[in-house]
């Protein structure tokens, strides 16, 4: 039963979303339907499918100028409507090289969206001027950084990450569709 219940649901907020007018676009594609649909239309944007699993559509490609780029397309669990991608850009191994990425995206951003509407830009302990001690402080959790630009259709998000390694880190650009994101959300208080 409470699986039908959730498949009504599903269903419905499906249907309102599609009865919407806009939602935020990644890469010219407007960030809605399945995630089947959305990943074959990231596809034929031009990205290479590595994979899907969980709720959670990788491909890989290149981004605003970046090669090698890893994006994730993702669902609610219980809920098979796209509302957030996710890119990952190259790992960096010092960071010199990691801001430099995070100032040229952040940049590229605000000429497109306007002055961000949040920011914050600081490690949370002291590291000096070292490359390698900033970027432990990055594998340490020892930082807050990430930019935060408000449109009427979503919000998009720019962060640091620590990379796969020790020592490495990357930047991570979030879209999440305002239309998708709501129903999402309501289809978890339902939860509630």
């Amino acid at each position: 039963m409470k699986k039908l219940v959730t498949t009504l649901v599903c269903l419905i907020i499906m249907g309102s979303v599609m009865a919407q007018e806009e939602h935020l676009s990644f890469k010219g594609v407007p960030i809605d339907g399945t995630l089947k649909q959305y990943t074959n239309a990231m596809i034929k944007a031009g990205f290479q499918f590595e994979g899907t699993e969980d709720g959670l559509s990788v491909l890989s490609g290149d981004f605003a100028g970046f090669k090698d780029c890893l994006i994730g397309v993702s669902t609610l669990s219980n809920c098979d409507v796209v509302s957030h991608i996710a890119v990952l850009f190259p790992e960096r191994e010092t960071w010199s090289s990691l801001l430099n990425d995070y100032e040229q995206l952040k940049s590229m951003l605000t000429k497109k969206y306007g002055r961000p509407e949040m920011r914050s830009e600081r490690f949370t302990g002291y590291v000096g001027d070292s490359d390698d001690l900033k970027m432990l402080a990055l594998h340490s959790g020892e930082y807050e950084w990430y930019t935060v630009f408000s449109t009427d259709l979503g919000n998009i998000e720019l962060s640091l990450l620590e990379g796969s390694s020790f020592g490495s880190g990357m930047v991570r650009l979030s879209y999440y569709d305002k239309i998708n994101s709501e129903k999402v959300l309501d289809s978890a208080m339902d939860d509630l």
